[in-house]
């Protein structure tokens, strides 16, 4: 098949490819984490990036290429998660903006749109590290432009890109020493490289266009509860008094293979105005097996008459919401509890922290921080998450403290979109974000205070306890799959199978006479006495150094170590 021509119809069928190919292989980008800690998100990472941009381009989908690729590069922008995420929505936001104003492009234009792809993204990043994504992205979209001076087929160009994509990532540990260490490739690159090969078969067209949308559309069993669950939400916003139909009604129809005989033929449009007359809220969902089905009924009973003509029922639900209103309610306050500690006036500063359970959150409100993003290493925020919590804090100056490595550049990418001045403290772990906020100065202008929170962070050593995925090495540590390992700062430092034996020679690493302060902070898998264990043996070994224990709550880490 040949293409001479890119329009936005066929560069939308290659993105709901791509974005399939790399859904499917989430998992296995995610195992290609380089350190061994069960934050392997990269795959996970841009996965939901990429969703939230094919979320935007099936809604403004366009025969022009300048419009389609427009849509896209906006719901990349705001969904982007973790340094992977930032990356990928920067490819995309240079390929619009080469591509803005264009019906259809040529080959050339299409490789040169790559390659501003590419140019932007390196912009982005202030220290691009060749081995990742971006070497991948960059020898890629080379060869793009060399192959499009040769040739005007389109998809003769995508070929060369993804040959020279799988090329560039069999390199990259030659070109980054941990990933030749723990012998894999680079995980962002191989994210690309799946995304790439989605764009190659769509434009080959071994999935037809009609095809193409049934798959882009069709949605699994699991799905089916995730949309109904999500319409299911939007209800929570009635008023009590507004409950004309009572209760809450949800089942499933297995069309196919039904256990019951003599069923009747199952055809969603009638299916839906008939139960349409039997209340309100209803969305129905199928696929050639199964039908989802979620209604507001003051008569259950009869709905679920009428729908079991068309098969055997299962996984039914019935509430009654009239008396579960008020915790609905409640739930939902809970819910949107991220900012109830914001300020209602206008206040000259206002923080923004990322927190990843409740003891940590407290711990960063103690300290004045009005706004709490919740994420962390299994969980990063997106743009759109900062830029929520940056709308919701009335503050004249914003100052976001990220406390992840692979969070900073989606709160970066925030601060470049927001409408009052933002600063971004670049704290990678929470200890890093609280010597900063001990460094703030109400008095001083927000780039003094950029200023010296950043400096503040240098003043801290970070420690922590986490569990082993898998077995690896990391220089001269072994490391087992489930047992616990001790990171100081960013390196693996000890592995041992016992919690305590762990924690404690971290500390030994981390801790020397010149500290003066330890703060212990207790997570999810740790115990009270084991943290006044370790304080009494700081006490012993360290007898001038203060120790405090805060419990944090965090999940995956049993411990996190401040060391001043």
């Amino acid at each position: 098949m040949v293409h001479t021509r890119l329009d936005g119809t066929l560069f939308s069928q290659m993105v709901y490819l791509g974005a399939q190919k790399l859904k499917s292989n989430v998992k296995v980008v995610d195992a290609l984490n380089v350190f061994p800690v069960p934050d392997g998100d990269t795959g996970t990472n841009m996965n939901l990036t990429l969703t939230s941009g094919v979320d935007e381009l099936s809604r403004r989908e366009s025969v022009n290429i300048g419009e389609s690729a427009a849509a896209l590069a906006k719901g990349l922008l705001m969904g982007a998660r973790g340094n992977s995420g930032v990356i990928l929505s920067q490819l995309f936001r240079g390929f619009s903006k080469s591509v803005n104003g264009k019906d259809s492009i040529h080959a050339r234009q299409f490789a040169d749109a790559l390659k501003a792809g590419v140019d932007s993204a390196y912009q982005a990043v202030m220290k691009p590290v060749e081995g990742t994504i971006l070497t991948v992205a960059r020898e890629a979209a080379d060869m793009a432009v060399r192959t499009a001076k040769s040739t005007d087929d389109v998809v003769r160009v995508m070929e060369k890109t993804y040959e020279q994509a799988k090329a560039a990532l069999l390199k990259t540990p030659d070109l980054l020493p941990v990933l030749k260490e723990v012998g894999v490739v680079d995980s962002g690159g191989q994210g690309l490289l799946f995304i790439y090969e989605g764009f190659l078969r769509a434009l080959r067209g071994e999935v037809a266009a009609d095809q193409e949308v049934q798959e882009k559309t069709s949605v699994s069993h699991a799905d089916l509860d995730t949309m109904v669950e999500e319409h299911h939400s939007a209800q929570l916003h009635l008023k009590t008094e507004d409950i004309h139909y009572g209760y809450c009604t949800e089942f499933m129809i297995h069309i196919k293979n039904s256990t019951e005989p003599d069923k009747k033929m199952f055809s969603e449009m009638a299916f839906r105005n008939q139960l349409d007359q039997m209340g309100d809220s209803l969305l129905v969902v199928s696929d050639d097996e199964v039908v989802k089905v979620h209604i507001h009924a003051e008569e259950p009973g009869k709905v679920l008459n009428f729908a079991q003509q068309f098969g055997s029922l299962h996984r039914l639900k019935i509430e009654n919401m009239r008396e579960q209103h008020a915790n609905i309610l409640k739930e939902e306050e809970k819910k949107a509890g991220a900012f109830a500690a914001a300020p209602t006036k206008q206040v000259p500063y206002g923080f923004i922290a990322v927190a990843a359970g409740e003891g940590i959150a407290d711990i960063f409100r103690s300290l004045g921080v009005q706004s709490i993003v919740e994420g962390g290493q299994t969980m990063n925020p997106s743009t759109e998450d900062f830029i929520k919590a940056i709308e919701a804090l009335p503050a004249e100056n914003v100052i976001i403290l990220p406390n992840n490595s692979n969070i900073i550049m989606a709160a970066q990418q925030a601060a470049q979109l927001a409408d009052k001045p933002i600063a971004v403290i670049p704290t990678k772990s929470v200890p890093q974000g609280m010597a900063a906020l001990v460094a703030f100065n109400g008095g001083a202008s927000l780039e003094e205070n950029t200023a010296a929170m950043t400096e503040a962070i240098a003043s801290v050593k970070t420690g922590q306890v986490t569990y082993a995925v898998r077995d690896t090495k990391m220089g001269d540590v072994d490391i087992k799959e489930g047992d616990y390992i001790g990171i100081a700062e960013k390196e693996i430092v000890t592995s041992q199978a016992d919690l305590m034996g762990t924690a404690k020679a971290l500390l030994r690493e981390l801790v020397d006479e010149d500290t003066s302060i330890v703060t212990i902070i207790t997570g999810e898998g740790s115990k009270p006495e084991h943290a006044e264990a370790l304080a009494l043996l700081l006490s012993v070994d360290f007898p001038d150094t203060d120790v405090e224990i805060l419990a944090g709550g965090q999940p995956l880490y049993p411990f996190i170590f401040a060391v001043e």
